[in-house]
C-alpha cells in the first residue's frame, strides 16, 4: 500500500516535470534554431589573454550528464578546475598568451579548489607574465585567488567581503517530528556525527569540537595567503574579517592594500587592450581555459598511445543511478582503463564526503583490480576525500591531500526510516501484515525495528566497520588497533591527516600528475582525462543556448519550503541503509 502512495505521488511530481522539461524544451529548440550548428574551431592568437572566468558552480571535470538532466541543472559556464589547471601550466610557456585575466564574478568553488587554482596561478606568475584581476565586487573566495594577482581591481563603488569562515550544519529532526518520521540509528564512533541531523537539534560536543579544529585550521590557511600575496601580515587580514571590511569605503579598502587600483570595468578592459597590441574599438583576445585545451589537445595523448588516466569522481557515492560517484558506472570504467594495455597508470581524483559503503566497497575492489595488472594507482583528494571518499582512496599506493581538504570519517551508520508516524498517524493509512516469521517485514517503512532487529542491524554496522578498518589498515601499512584510535568518523584537515599517515603528501592534482608521470616514463602532456564526455548535437544546443537560465527560473519555481520535504523524505526512503558518509555541513567562504 505504501509502496502504491510512493508511486502515485511520483507520478505526479514525475508528470510536473515532464510538463516542465517540455515547456523549456520547446524554449530550447526555438533558441536552438539560432545557433550554427558547426561552429568555427577556436584560434589562439599571439598577444592572448588566458580568461578565467569565475562566476558560477566550477566543478571538477565536465559532468557526463544526460540532457534531461541538463535541461533540469543547467549548464555551467564556469571553467572547470581541471581546464583551469592544465591550461595555467601550459600557458606559462606559451607565447601566444601575453597575461591571465581573472573575473571574479561570484564562484562556488571548494576550500581545497580554491587552494589549488591559487597554487596554480603562483606558479604561471614564475614565467614573469602578469595576472590581472577584476570584480564589480568581490566575494571572500574569489578574492582568495584574485589577491595572488599582479594588479587586482574593483570598481570604485565595489565592495571587499573578508569576514572569516563558517560551517553550517543543517537538523532536520523538528522537520521530521512535523511529518511524523522517525529516523533508527545505529552507527560505529563517537565522531560519527552524520546521523546528528536526523536525531537531534544542535551539534554533539565532539562534532563540535572537530568542526571547530578544521574550520580554524581553514581560516589560518586563508589568511596566511592572502597576508603572503598581498605583502600584509596575518593579524592584518584578521582585521579586515573583524571590522566587516565590505563596510568600507572604497577609498579604505585601497588604502589597506587590499586591491590595487579602483577602476571600472572599461576602464580595465582598455588598459588590457593596450597590453595586448588592440584598438579601442576591437574586442579582447580572450581564451577560456576550455577553448585553450581544446586547441591544444593534439598534444594530449591519444587513443592508443601510452598514457595516464586521470579519472575523476566527484559526489556522493551511490550504487546506481546518475549523479556522484555511481558504483556500477564507476566500477566498468576502471575495469575497463586496468585492461587496456595503453594505461599505465591511474591517478584517482577523488572529491567525495562518500555514500553508500557497498558502492565504496565496489569501487575499491576494482582499484585492486587494476593494481593487479602492475600498474600504480595514484589518490588527488580534493575538497572532501572522507567516510567513503576515504574508502575507495585508502588502498592506493600514494595520496596526496591539500592542506584545506577534509579527510578520514572512518566510520559507518546506519539510517532506517520509520514512516508510521507519518502514514499512519497523519494520512490514517493503516496495515494489516501477514509474516512467515517475526522478521518477515525487516526493514520495512511502516513499522519501527524490533529490539532483536536493532541489534542485528547494530551488528551488521559494525562487521562493515571492521571491513574498512582492515581496507584502510592494509591500504596505509598501519596496525588495526592503530586505525581504530583515529577512526571513530573523526574528520581530519589535509595537514593532521599527513601526521597520521592517512595520506603521503601535501599537494594537488597537478602535484599527483607529475609523480605519476614520471614514475611511468612518460612525457609531460601524456594524459586524458576520464570520464570521457561526448558533446552531441541535443547537449550543444543545450549548452549554447542563451535563454535556458530564464526559462528554468520562471518554469521551475517551487515553494522552497515544500521542495525540501519532498527531497529529505525521498533520500530516507531510497538511499542504501548503511552509509559510509562524512557529516553533511557547509563550509562557507
Amino acid at each position: 500500500m505504501l509502496k502504491k502512495f510512493f508511486i502515485a505521488v511520483c507520478g505526479t511530481i514525475t508528470g510536473v516535470w515532464i510538463s516542465v522539461c517540455l515547456l523549456v524544451l520547446v524554449g530550447i529548440m526555438v533558441a536552438g534554431s539560432l545557433v550554427a550548428k558547426n561552429g568555427s574551431e577556436t584560434v589562439v592568437n599571439d598577444n592572448s589573454l588566458l580568461y578565467l572566468d569565475l562566476s558560477g558552480e566550477v566543478f571538477e571535470h565536465e559532468q557526463d550528464s544526460d540532457w534531461i538532466t541538463m535541461l533540469q541543472e543547467g549548464v555551467s559556464d564556469s571553467p572547470t578546475l581541471a581546464d583551469m589547471l592544465n591550461s595555467l601550466k601550459r600557458a606559462a610557456s606559451d607565447s601566444k598568451i601575453k597575461a591571465v585575466f581573472i573575473n571574479a564574478g561570484g564562484s562556488a568553488m571548494g576550500q581545497a579548489q580554491r587552494e589549488e587554482l591559487l597554487k596554480a596561478i603562483r606558479e604561471f606568475k614564475k614565467s614573469g607574465k602578469a595576472v590581472y584581476a577584476y570584480a564589480d565586487s568581490y566575494a571572500q573566495g574569489d578574492y582568495l585567488v584574485a589577491s595572488a594577482a599582479d594588479y587586482i581591481y574593483m570598481n570604485p563603488v565595489g565592495l571587499l567581503d573578508v569576514h572569516g569562515i563558517g560551517a553550517t550544519v543543517p537538523f532536520f529532526t523538528g522537520l521530521l517530528d512535523k511529518l511524523g518520521i522517525k529516523v533508527q540509528v545505529v552507527k560505529v564512533g563517537s565522531f560519527k556525527s552524520a546521523v546528528e541531523p536526523y536525531i537531534l537539534t544542535q551539534m554533539s560536543d565532539s562534532a563540535r569540537l572537530q568542526t571547530r579544529q578544521f574550520v580554524d585550521t581553514i581560516w589560518n590557511f586563508y589568511a596566511e595567503s592572502v597576508a603572503d600575496n598581498r605583502g600584509l601580515t596575518p593579524r592584518a587580514v584578521n582585521g579586515w574579517a573583524d571590522s566587516l571590511i565590505m563596510t568600507w569605503s572604497s577609498g579604505k579598502v585601497l588604502e589597506s592594500k587590499a586591491v590595487t587600483a579602483l577602476k571600472y570595468r572599461r576602464q580595465v578592459e582598455d588598459e588590457l587592450r593596450k597590453l595586448c597590441g588592440k584598438k579601442a574599438d576591437e574586442n579582447l583576445p580572450l581564451v577560456t581555459p576550455s577553448e585553450y585545451m581544446a586547441f591544444y589537445a593534439g598534444e594530449y595523448a591519444k587513443s592508443g598511445s601510452d598514457h595516464v588516466a586521470v579519472l575523476f569522481a566527484e559526489g556522493d557515492i551511490v550504487d546506481s543511478g546518475k549523479g556522484g560517484i555511481v558504483a556500477d558506472r564507476m566500477v566498468p570504467e576502471i575495469l575497463d582503463l586496468a585492461d587496456d594495455e595503453h594505461v599505465k597508470g591511474l591517478v584517482f581524483r577523488v572529491n567525495s564526503g562518500g555514500g553508500s559503503a557497498f558502492a565504496s566497497e565496489q569501487i575499491w575492489d576494482a582499484l585492486e583490480y587494476f593494481k593487479s595488472k602492475d600498474k600504480p594507482v595514484y589518490v588527488s583528494m580534493g575538497d572532501y576525500a572522507a567516510s567513503g571518499g576515504y574508502y575507495i582512496s585508502c588502498g592506493a599506493d600514494r595520496i596526496w591531500a591539500d592542506r584545506t581538504t577534509l579527510t578520514g570519517s572512518i566510520g559507518v551508520f546506519g539510517l532506517i526510516p520509520d514512516f508510521s508516524g507519518l502514514v499512519s498517524g497523519k494520512l490514517a493509512v493503516t496495515f494489516s501484515r501477514v509474516e512467515s516469521g517475526p522478521n518477515g517485514n525487516f526493514l520495512s517503512v511502516t513499522q519501527a525495528m524490533t529490539p532483536e532487529q536493532r541489534q542485528g542491524m547494530q551488528h551488521f554496522v559494525e562487521n562493515t566497520y571492521s571491513v574498512f578498518v582492515n581496507r584502510v589498515s592494509e591500504g596505509r601499512n598501519i596496525p588495526e588497533e592503530d586505525v581504530r584510535r583515529i577512526a571513530e568518523g573523526r574528520v581530519w584537515i589535509g595537514g593532521k591527516a599527513l601526521q597520521l599517515g592517512l595520506v603521503d603528501e601535501i599537494g594537488g592534482l597537478e602535484d599527483a600528475l607529475s609523480a605519476m608521470l614520471k614514475k611511468c616514463g612518460l612525457d609531460r602532456y601524456d594524459y586524458r582525462m576520464y570520464p570521457e564526455v561526448e558533446e552531441d548535437f541535443m547537449r550543444r544546443i543545450i549548452r549554447e543556448s542563451g535563454n535556458l537560465s530564464a526559462l528554468q527560473q520562471g518554469a521551475l519555481h517551487f515553494d522552497a519550503e515544500s521542495l525540501r520535504c519532498l527531497m529529505l523524505v525521498e533520500r530516507l526512503r531510497t538511499q542504501n541503509p548503511v552509509q559510509a558518509r562524512m557529516p553533511e555541513l557547509n563550509v562557507e567562504y
